[in-house]
């Protein structure tokens, strides 16, 4: 059975929820990975209100839509995040940013978390999808000078913070995908490695796999599925253009903003980067993967309206079934 393709609605929390569903109903997609901002879903209501689920229930229910996974990256950002400043007071729901005090922004965020995991368990979904944040992130240039134990304790910290909200991910019967991206716990190849060591690679974490975060750090998207396979969890499709070498576009962009044609690389609608999709699919097919293929569409330099169903007509032909049998099997009388 070919796998669902859904519609992140993180990049369309300004639009009412039922707008978007019919929305991606109009365009032909199977389902929505549910933001937890806007109206799109709000944990504290799902928890608070009887009618609340069965109300978003019929909703997607109105448009055809199904539910594979929920999304709290912002909150979840908080949760390790060092330092925390005006970025996060701008991104947080009022009550989890409180006074602005850091460890209780920090502690808010944690109780929030675990509250989305229970929230998605009454919403009948296994999966959240978000980040974790770092309180090492920012040495990442390795100057002042880092010691080794700065970030052995970048790593406890992170542990220490996520294994009891992986409890509660237990006790209710829901995973937690973290996305490797920059500025979180786990960014790349090693740190994702070191990321899971950390807490004895309990099964509640694995991974929302996004390549467009690897494209441009020169990051195999292929190989990092071959070798997580175990942990992949969600898929997320999002692409990025790659344009240093002219000299002076670099990788770190400049502070540039995005669609700003001096960066070195941006992020571009599904099908017009530097991803290899076809081989990723592929990649997919081997390990296994058939939960939903999420479109995450983010592209500063285009249209929305009409970038999300272009890329949903470009995942649908590529993201094909593995076959069931060998085509050399036709060969053979036995």
């Amino acid at each position: 059975m070919a796998r669902p393709i859904t519609l992140f609605t993180g990049q369309w929390a300004d639009l009412p929820f039922d707008e978007v569903c019919r929305l991606a109903s109009e365009w032909g997609y199977d389902g929505l990975e549910i933001a937890c901002w806007g109206d799109h879903f709000e944990v504290d209501r799902a928890l608070a209100e009887p009618d609340y689920i069965d109300r978003k229930r019929e909703q997607l229910a109105k448009y055809n839509l199904k539910v594979f996974a929920i999304s709290n990256h912002l909150v979840g950002q908080a949760v390790c995040d060092h330092p925390i400043d005006e970025r996060h007071q701008d991104i947080l729901p009022a009550d989890i940013w409180g006074d602005g005090d850091a460890e209780g922004v920090r502690r808010r965020a944690a109780e929030r978390i675990k509250d989305t995991a229970r929230a998605a368990a009454r919403l009948g979904v296994k999966t959240v999808v978000g980040f974790t944040g770092s309180s090492i992130w920012h040495t990442v240039a390795m100057f002042p000078p880092v010691p080794p134990a700065m970030i052995e304790r970048g790593y406890q910290d992170f542990a220490d913070r996520w294994n009891p909200i992986l409890d509660v991910f237990d006790e209710v019967g829901v995973r937690f995908a973290h996305e490797v991206h920059p500025s979180e716990i786990a960014y790349d190849y090693w740190t994702t490695r070191r990321t899971l060591e950390a807490i004895g690679d309990r099964p509640a974490f694995g991974l929302n796999w996004d390549p467009s975060h690897f494209v441009w750090q020169d990051l195999d998207p292929v190989n990092f599925i071959l070798e997580f396979k175990d942990r992949i969890y969600h898929v997320d499709c999002k692409d990025a253009k790659v344009r240093t070498g002219d000299g002076r576009r670099g990788r770190l962009s400049s502070h540039l903003p995005w669609a700003d044609l001096r960066r070195g690389w941006d992020f571009v609608s599904t099908g017009h980067g530097d991803v290899p999709w076809e081989d990723c699919f592929r990649a997919l097919n081997a390990i296994g993967y058939d939960g939903p293929i999420s479109i995450e569409w983010e592209d500063a330099g285009m249209d929305r309206l009409l970038g999300a169903p272009e890329a949903l007509q470009f995942v649908r032909k590529l993201a094909f079934d593995a076959p069931t049998s060998a085509f050399d099997a036709a060969f053979s009388r036995s």
